[in-house]
């Protein structure tokens, strides 16, 4: 007979937990305490338990796998946690947290093209979260430094990520992304990067000119990876934030190119194509007050901006 696990129970010992919610509950309770073996227990017996039901829930066994996958990291054990996310994704492709997990043990076993691929494949469901953009960049540095200016084809392939599994931004409240952008704000200014060296900001330099060179033919895809790649290198540059929202915007990445739009305002709140391109961009996703707040800014800086006129009336009349 297996030896119970118990919790406690009003007026009397703790009570066993058995049922696969108990179990998980337990795990979680374990694993906000910091006891992680404990937590794995948990998680692995609800897992036994699950799978001896014989029933069908992928969704849950999921869950199961990614939080066990959690324990592993916080106590060092990378392999068991790449295990284990893997063993997630196969249930439900395209989980974030797994991905994220995964990502994260790859990159403490130098493993950087593959933690690059998680990294990269959690922005295509959902390009706003901070820790895959600070993943990507120290990944992006990594591999340049140890594979050469090629390194971008001696990666693995990055799985596409159908439109069903993406985030959009109407799916989320905008007070959610006004306060995720405040903190940013004051994530960024407290705490920006390190300091660039000359030869940093030169290699940055150049790879903003290549990007503008691909913007003049057109291609912006290919435009959006040589500015981020300048930004890995110095992320100081005002002009390359909003010359990669610009990009974004012709791809109707809007929330991306708001972004980014937002980091070039906070290195340059003169940056009169940061504003004109956040309004665009509020505008396409339909928060017209935003929208309309940054075309007013702009004015007060040019008043006779004719672009900006022209979109403050477009915007008026949304509003109205």
């Amino acid at each position: 007979m297996r030896p119970p696990v118990r919790r406690p129970g009003p007026g009397m010992g703790p009570k066993l937990a058995d049922s696969v919610d108990e179990l998980r509950a337990a795990g979680n309770q374990s694993f906000r305490n910091g006891q992680f073996a404990e937590a794995t227990v948990l998680y692995s017996r609800a897992l036994r338990t699950l799978q001896a039901q014989g029933g069908s829930n992928p969704k849950e066994e999921s869950i199961l796998f990614a939080n066990r996958a959690a324990c592993h990291l916080k106590d060092g054990n990378c392999r068991d946690c790449i295990k284990d996310c893997t063993a997630a994704l196969a249930l439900m492709p395209f989980s974030m947290k797994p991905l994220l997990r995964r990502a994260s043990a790859y990159e403490a076993l130098e493993k950087y093209p593959l933690a690059y691929v998680d990294y990269k494949t959690v922005l295509q469901i959902d390009d706003s979260v901070a820790s895959a953009l600070e993943g990507i960049n120290r990944m992006t540095r990594a591999l340049m430094d140890s594979l050469g200016p090629e390194w971008r084809l001696k990666l693995p392939s990055i799985p596409l990520v159908p439109v069903t599994a993406q985030k959009r931004w109407d799916s989320v409240p905008l007070e959610y992304h006004k306060e995720m952008a405040k903190r940013k704000f004051r994530e960024t200014t407290t705490s920006k990067s390190r300091a660039s060296s000359a030869g940093d900001v030169e290699r940055a330099r150049v790879l903003k000119e290549e990007g503008n060179e691909l913007v003049k033919k057109g291609n912006h895809k290919k435009a959006i990876e040589k500015y981020s790649e300048s930004l890995s290198f110095s992320d100081m540059e005002s002009a390359t934030y909003s010359n990669r929202a610009l990009c974004h915007l012709a791809l109707k990445q809007y929330k991306a190119a708001a972004r980014d739009c937002t980091e070039a305002l906070r290195l340059d709140g003169k940056n009169v194509k940061a504003l004109y391109r956040r309004a665009q961009a509020y505008k396409a996703l339909e928060d017209y007050k935003s929208s309309f707040a940054d075309i007013s800014s702009l004015l007060q800086l040019e008043p006779r901006n004719g672009p900006a006129r022209k979109l403050q009336q477009e915007v008026n009349q949304s509003l109205n």
